[in-house]
């Protein structure tokens, strides 16, 4: 391969919310950005999560010099455990991105295995034909990074997920400085975010949310219930300075968030007041108005602690007049269901729900499109490939880009699989790679396909009928009555006339093609032809057919 080429192909993350990936190839070098999932859509049944389709780094496993992490959330680390079962490359991360893997792949039995090296902003990684240097930005949560990645052809940077904020919870701003002198070196290709590139003007900062919870706090009489992100440790820690302040003590409901406070903790990014933190079994001992809880479930997740509170399941935790529920997060795409049933369990229950965006609870962690052009035009590179949205967020991006005055030519709007190419001559599309969809199911990696989910989505709505009918071997006739079992579909008993045309239908076509027919797939086949055209011209619905033909 060309040393003086660099080729980008996006793994995921273009064309929708999470699944970020994105590979690099130089010469004989491929290096790894995120590793991320992303939460299955209403119509992916049973469905747990997606993952990105790894056979092409799989294949080229002994290329890979390193996976470089950008910050710690699922949607950029969560495929991580699914990629390191096939191949064994060199993990880098910043401190908490590194505690928060290291606990992921721990619960794999994977952790003694993984290659896993800390970096600070500013450090060089030579990874094969490239080097890389992580620079700080400002996300929801703590250590996330940006990259400039230097090649043979000239710097590359990727933002990773950002926003700029001058006034950040955690104390440390967007390295701007650090941006500039990337400009003044060159930039040939500029990779941005582009989650946020719908939103006019620019991203609220995260300290704009002091007064809003002290505000929240205070007019609160009885106990305070906070739901938000187990990573988004910034707000995690705010919600415990504010509780202090106000007189309350702080405990913690669900394993995902207790787990990613403890990691932060021991590392400093997470602080709780001297006599502040207490366990559920303890705070049930405190007058209500001395009590905040923070609590997983902002997403409506059936498992959740706050989705238990909400259905009364919940041991430690019952829901009751006076106590006040704050929604600290923005619904992902599909879950408005889940969690507006869960608002709805809690207003049952007597307690007073602060929700949605008029409560100013929560702030996003990306950038708007005038932080967008800001980085647009501090870099000023010569290409352009919005990444990490769904494709009008790309669009949007791409469109801001040729407002800056870049030109349409210099500008890549991704799919997955694509690959843009990078060389002296310039940049062009390559040949783009073939890749699926890998769904996770239970422990199912990529065995459920779109067949098995059309089948899902079909019984979900029509049900099934199984149709079992014995063949004398000898003549090929029917030897005695079909039977018909309907689940989902129609009440049997309540549908006698529609089970004897089937039972009829079934008869008719196994005594005309029975005595020509040896196979009995054939002959289940046809079975299933004709109860599809009979159910569908009876009822206009297309229940799953499950034939069955024996032998007598």
């Amino acid at each position: 391969m060309n040393n003086r080429s660099v080729t980008i192909m996006p793994l995921g993350g273009v064309g929708e919310i999470g699944r970020n990936c994105t590979v690099l190839e130089c010469g004989d070098s491929i290096v790894v950005l995120d590793a991320g999932l992303m939460f299955p859509e209403q119509e992916m049944l049973g469905v747990d999560i997606v993952i990105p389709d790894f056979r092409y780094l799989v294949q080229n496993r002994d290329r890979i010099r390193g996976i470089i992490v950008s910050h710690g959330h699922e949607d950029h680390v969560g495929a991580l455990p699914y990629l390191l079962r096939d191949i064994s490359a060199p993990v880098y991360a910043t401190p908490l991105t590194r505690g928060l893997i290291e606990n992921k792949l721990r619960s794999r039995t994977l952790r003694e295995h993984a290659q896993l090296y800390t970096i600070l902003p500013g450090d060089e990684i030579p990874l094969g034909d490239l080097r890389i240097t992580p620079f700080h930005v400002n996300h929801s949560i703590p250590n996330a990074i940006g990259l400039a990645i230097r090649t043979p052809i000239g710097l590359l940077v990727h933002t990773g997920d950002f926003k700029i904020d001058h006034t950040p919870l955690e104390g440390r701003t967007t390295d701007l400085g650090q941006l500039a002198r990337l400009s003044a070196e060159g930039v040939i290709l500029l990779m941005a975010d582009s989650t946020n590139a719908e939103s006019p003007g620019y991203t609220a900062s995260e300290s704009q949310l002091i007064d809003t919870f002290h505000r929240v706090f205070h007019r609160a009489r009885g106990r305070i219930i906070v739901a938000t992100f187990a990573s988004l440790l910034s707000r995690i820690q705010l919600v415990i300075e504010t509780a202090a302040e106000m007189g309350r003590k702080v405990a913690v409901a669900g394993r995902s968030m207790e787990e990613n406070i403890a990691i932060a903790e021991k590392l400093g990014y997470v602080r709780f007041p001297p006599d502040t933190r207490m366990t559920l079994d303890q705070i049930a001992t405190l007058p209500d108005h001395q009590v905040c809880i923070l609590a997983t479930g902002a997403q409506g997740e059936p498992n959740a602690a706050l989705a238990r509170m909400a259905a009364g399941r919940f041991r430690q935790v019952h829901i009751k007049e006076g106590d006040t529920v704050l929604f600290s997060s923005k619904a992902i795409p599909g879950n408005e269901t889940q969690i507006h049933r869960n608002i709805d369990n809690l207003f049952r229950l007597g307690a007073n729900v602060v929700y949605g965006e008029e409560a100013g609870l929560h702030v996003s962690g990306h950038a708007a499109q005038e932080e967008l052009k800001l980085m647009l035009n501090l870099l000023r590179p010569l290409y352009f490939a919005p990444l990490h949205g769904e494709y009008r967020m790309l669009r949007i991006h791409a469109n801001l880009a040729l407002e800056l005055g870049f030109a349409p030519e210099d500008v890549f709007v991704l799919d997955k699989g694509d690959r843009l190419i990078l060389d002296d001559s310039g940049a062009r599309l390559g040949e783009p790679l073939p890749v699926e969809e890998v769904y996770v199911d239970g422990s199912l990696v990529g065995d459920v396909g779109t067949t098995i989910l059309r089948d899902r989505m079909a019984l979900s709505q029509d049900g099934f009928v199984i149709a079992k009918v014995a063949v004398e071997a000898d003549t090929g006739h029917v030897a005695g009555d079909p039977q018909i079992i309907s689940q989902g579909f129609v009440y049997i008993p309540e549908s006698e006339a529609l089970m004897q045309a089937a039972q009829s239908a079934i008869i008719d076509v196994v005594d005309r093609y029975g005595p020509e027919v040896d196979d009995p797939e054939e002959i289940a086949e046809r079975i299933k032809r004709r109860l599809q055209q009979l159910f569908y011209e009876e009822t206009r619905r297309r229940p799953v057919i499950i034939p069955l033909v024996t032998a007598a």
